[in-house]
Order: C-alpha cells, then structure tokens, then sequence
C-alpha cells in the first residue's frame, strides 16, 4: 500500500514539515503504462485534469495520454503551460465567452458542447476567430438498469445540469450541422462513477449504440465518441484495482463494430490515486464517551475525499520511538482509534476504525489513495492553518513510455 520511498520520505521529515503530500511519479508511470498497454490502439487515453493538476503529474503522464480534458479557464492555461504540446479537449457546464475565445486562441482541439445556448456562443465566437472547431455534444444519456446501484456518483440518466437532454439532441445536431466553422465529430457522454469494469463496458456499449443512430439519422459521419471516465477507485480495499486488461478487450470489441469511430475514455482519479499520500502525525491522543481519538496534524481541509464520499482513508502508521518533549507523551489503549484533524467540525475525521493499538503523540500516519481529488479540491482556507508540503519522488518525465 505505501512504496518504500515513500516510507523512508516519511518518516525523515521533521514534523515542521508536516502534513505534507507526497507523490510516487515512478509509480505513477507504471500505473499509467499499464493502463496504456491494456487499452485498443484505436482508444484514445486523455487524463482528466481536474483529478489532479499538479504540473509533475501531468508531465509524468506525458507519454502515455493522447490529451488531457480541462474544465475551465484556468485549468486551461495550467495545463496548457504544463504540457504545451498536447491537446485539449475543454468540458464542463457554464463555459464563459472569455473562456472561449480563449481556448480558441489557445488552439483547444475539442469542445464538448453542453447546450444548445453553448453551442450558439460558440459558432460566434469561432465565426469571429475564423477557427474550425470539431464539436462534441455532450448529452445526458439514460444510464443502462441496475448500473447506478453501484456507483459511487451518478452524472447521468436523470435530471442534472450536465449535458443536453436526449429529447433535444436531434435538434442541437442539426443545428451545429448547418454551422460554418463548426465540425461535428460525435458525442460525449460521461454518466456515472465508480464502476467496475463490466459496467463500465455497458454504458459505454449503450452510448456508443445510441450515437451511432443519432448520426445516422442525420447522416452524418460518428468521427469520435467519448464515453469518459470513471473508473472504480475502492478506498475500502486499496489492494482491488480497476479491470483495466478485462476493460480494455471489451473496449477492442466495441470499436470492432464501429470500425469508423474513434472511442475516447478520460480517466482521472483512477490514474493518480495510488500515486499520492498524505503524511503527517500525531498531536493528540484522547479517550471520549469510551472511543480513543488521535488528533492528527492537517485534517480534511487538506484531504477532502473521506468527508465527502464518506469513507475512511486507508492509511499505516509508522511508529515513532523519539519524544524530544518535556511533558508526558499520550497514547491510546487497545483497541480501534478514530483519526481526525484540527478542524473545529465533527466532520473533520480522516478514518474511524483504525487498528493500531498503543497509538502515541509524535507517531507518523500516512494515508494513501491521495492522488486524485485531494488538496485541489479541498477547503484549504478554513481555519487557516499552514499548507501542506509537496514532494515528487522519482523522475518528472520519461522521454521514451515505460512498458508496464
């Protein structure tokens, strides 16, 4: 669960240096060149920026995506600047003109369209640029029965702000059809996740289905479908990965009888998460109403995913046999100890449960699954206590992809 670099890194920071983010680029690249290789040929891999945008992330992956998708303006010009030879695909509701004009400018390959008020925007604003766009449609598609019981969050197949209606769908389609500058490349259609591999194969078989007859019956070329992202990250068992060599087959079959159409998934925590980790330690060991509280430095206003999701981070403990302090070091007893941080909010619990009997102050705690989805979309602010650091162990980049 934790790599040895990162063990030793985390146990040799002073505890000025803590909690601090620390992230596995090696490990990272091995993940992202396996995925790579499990995947057709003709299945285009972007990474989902917004999972994790830090620059050495999205250097590391470098060799292994097609594309990263950007869901605002500023994740735009960041990523951009990261990685300033690859293309963009820019997503998301509520696109502003200036976002726009300026993913025009920046030459953003595609756009997934998510209204017909977007799609008008749009037109004008590349009639004014004199710039083709190939346009996406993002629709919220009916999610295949019984799917949604496992997903961790549902995108799709009810009502959301996300994407065009299906019942609208045709009209949007020939309007962008009659559009000068505009190019209809297919549909986008990300739903759900939190799905295991063989569900994830059928929603991407009933969007593909569905576009497929859209196209037809405007007659029009399906150039590309993007069935985006995600794939299942289990925080309960870090060890179970996502099927990505069973994922990938499915995915070969699926482009076998689309053989004119490029599929496209867009990934994120699923490719970041076991790359990262939250390190810190141990100020406070308490007993109350009978439960054993460790309060840690840092909390969920650092690593927001366990309050949200509401889970329990997986995490080990590294003991700590030096207490350079002058007053008596507490510890808890036997038993399950709850970990929480310094947050003024009983929401601010990091893992309940936690096995590690004799628990004590100074003791360093290292939680992982902290990859994606963790300090950039956190609430860093409240309370104002310090940032954390942030340490990339292993080589930013590869210039040639490593074979998984």
């Amino acid at each position: 669960m934790i790599t040895a670099a990162v063990r030793d890194l985390a146990r040799s920071l002073p505890a000025t240096g803590l909690p601090a983010y620390l992230y596995d680029l090696d490990a990272l690249r091995r993940h992202a060149a396996s995925v790579r290789a499990a995947l057709p040929e003709r299945v285009e891999l972007y990474y989902a920026a917004k999972a994790n945008p830090e620059p050495e992330i999205l250097t590391a992956l470098a060799p292994y995506t097609d594309g990263y998708e950007v869901a605002s303006g500023g994740e735009l010009a960041h990523v951009r600047a990261a990685v300033p030879d690859h293309p963009l695909a820019f997503g998301g509701p509520g696109k502003t003109p200036a976002e726009i004009e300026s993913a025009l400018r920046l030459g953003v390959a595609r756009f997934h369209v998510e209204s017909a008020h977007e799609l008008a925007v749009l037109a004008e604003l590349a009639a004014r640029a004199a710039t083709p766009v190939g346009v996406l449609l993002r629709v919220n598609l009916p999610v295949p029965a019984g799917l949604l019981a496992g997903s961790a969050l549902a995108m799709g197949g009810r009502p959301a702000p996300f994407g065009i209606d299906p019942t609208e769908a045709d009209a949007v389609l020939h309007r962008l059809t009659g559009t000068p500058w505009l190019e209809p490349h297919g549909v986008h259609a990300h739903l759900a996740s939190g799905l295991d591999a063989p569900a994830q194969l059928a929603v991407a078989g009933s969007v593909l289905d569905w576009s497929a007859a859209l196209a037809a019956r405007h007659r029009v070329p399906l150039r590309e479908v993007n069935i985006g992202g995600g794939m299942a990250v289990d925080y309960a068992r870090p060890a179970s990965r996502f099927d990505w060599t069973a994922y990938g087959a499915g995915l070969a079959r699926l482009a076998g009888d689309h053989p004119d159409t490029v599929l496209r998934i867009e990934p994120g925590r699923a490719l970041t998460a076991y790359c990262g980790w939250y390190a810190t330690d141990v100020l406070d060991v308490k007993r109350s109403h009978g439960e054993h509280f460790a309060v840690v430095r840092g909390g969920t206003h650092h690593l927001r995913t366990p309050a949200t999701k509401g889970h329990d981070q997986p995490c080990a403990v590294l003991p700590v046999a030096d207490w350079p302090h002058p007053w008596p070091r507490p510890a808890a007893g036997d038993g399950p100890i709850t970990l929480v941080g310094q947050l003024c909010t009983p929401k601010d619990v990091l893992a309940s449960g936690v096995p590690a009997d004799g628990l004590r102050a100074g003791d360093r705690v290292v939680f992982a699954l902290a990859g994606a989805y963790a300090w950039n979309i956190s609430h860093h602010d409240f309370l104002m206590h310090p940032r954390p650091g942030f340490h990339f162990l292993g080589a930013p980049a590869a210039e040639e992809p490593l074979t998984p």
